[in-house]
């Protein structure tokens, strides 16, 4: 059997290593640690264990037939439930979270097989059901192995971003939330924000750590800025030693850099006070982008300030923008009509 136990070193509140008493699994790990955040390490090194867990092999034993078994054991229904999942209408997982499992899984079997020193020569994770020869990648038109449904993702009305602004309990608080909303940050983008990377009289910020290492500088309204200066002037402890601009205001950690968990935290009691069903803070981002594409913003603008190095991934907010949709199908059916009557001068 092929066991392991997951361990987490600390240098302090910062997660220094993650391990799982595994040579060539611990080497992967550093590896991604090297390359990735935290978050994305620990989800790494627990797709990991549960993988290797039910597949009761090692490495360089893997076939692509465990692989396959490995998600008919994610497909299951867990502890004896007949639950069918609504993202995609199977029991078991959810669809995202078996094919993350799996890029964990095919991200460290790439990373075997280019060291060429482990006696893995072949992925055995395919990209696709087609994909049956050593090597070969998914062409276009073939199924993948997991299909994930592409869904649309919830933004705030404006009355329940009153809501939620009218619910917050801090000066520190607004702020936060208004550099989501107005700012497009990500909630890993806002944390790491640090005092050197204000530029007030330009109304920007330098967000120096974000996704996949990309840095970009970003404007945000007034009314963040205002926000802001009223949590440095009047919440912010003067006896912080960090240059992390949001802090914890109360308790034994008073001054100390806010965790994703306590932004978690003071959201969900906002939105429990506001009587909102959700509100997380890749809705803010959501909600962000999507206004501004309804006020005219272009695509190409919205993907620098959202920092997608695709922009496929900023197409989706033309779908979520009300306006646009309805304003291409009328003018096209203004035009259709148009040709249909020649009596028609111009558009109706």
């Amino acid at each position: 059997m092929f066991n392991m136990c997951l361990t987490r070193s600390f240098d302090g509140t910062r997660l220094r290593r993650v391990q799982l008493g595994q040579p060539l699994l611990d080497d992967y790990l550093a590896f991604v640690a090297a390359r990735a955040r935290q978050n994305t390490l620990l989800a790494t090194a627990y797709d990991l264990k549960v993988f290797f867990e039910i597949v009761g092999k090692a490495p360089v034993e893997v076939s692509t037939a465990d692989v396959l078994g490995f998600i008919a054991a994610q497909r299951m229904p867990r502890h004896g439930d007949e639950v069918v999942r609504l993202d995609d209408g199977e029991a078991g997982l959810a669809a995202r979270t078996i094919a993350r499992r799996l890029s964990s899984v095919r991200g460290l079997f790439n990373y075997l097989v280019a060291r060429e020193d482990t006696g893995v020569e072949v992925n055995p994770v395919p990209t696709g059901l087609a994909a049956r020869r050593p090597g070969s990648q998914r062409r276009r038109g073939e199924p993948p192995l997991i299909r994930t449904p592409r869904t649309l993702p919830r933004v705030l009305s404006p009355v329940e971003v009153d809501a939620l602004l009218g619910a917050l309990r801090t000066r520190r608080d607004r702020a936060m939330v208004e550099a989501m909303l107005l700012g497009g940050l990500r909630r890993c983008e806002l944390l790491g924000l640090r005092l050197s990377d204000l530029n007030v009289g330009e109304r920007r910020v330098f967000v120096a750590e974000g996704k996949g290492g990309r840095q970009r500088i970003v404007p945000i309204s007034a009314r963040f800025f205002t926000s802001l200066g009223d949590y440095l002037d009047e919440e912010r402890p003067r006896t912080s030693a960090t240059d992390r601009v949001f802090v914890v205001l109360k308790g034994r950690t008073r001054g100390q850099p806010l965790s994703p968990s306590g932004l978690d935290e003071v959201l969900d009691g906002a939105r429990a006070r506001a009587g909102l069903s959700s509100a997380t803070c890749h809705q803010l981002r959501h909600t962000c982008f999507t206004r501004l594409r309804e006020a005219g913003m272009a695509l190409e603008a919205i993907q620098a300030q959202a920092g997608h190095a695709s922009i496929e991934s900023t197409r989706i907010y033309l779908h979520l923008a009300n306006d646009w949709l309805e304003g291409e199908y009328l003018r096209a059916v203004e035009a259709i009509d148009a040709q249909a009557d020649p009596a028609v001068d111009g558009p109706r």
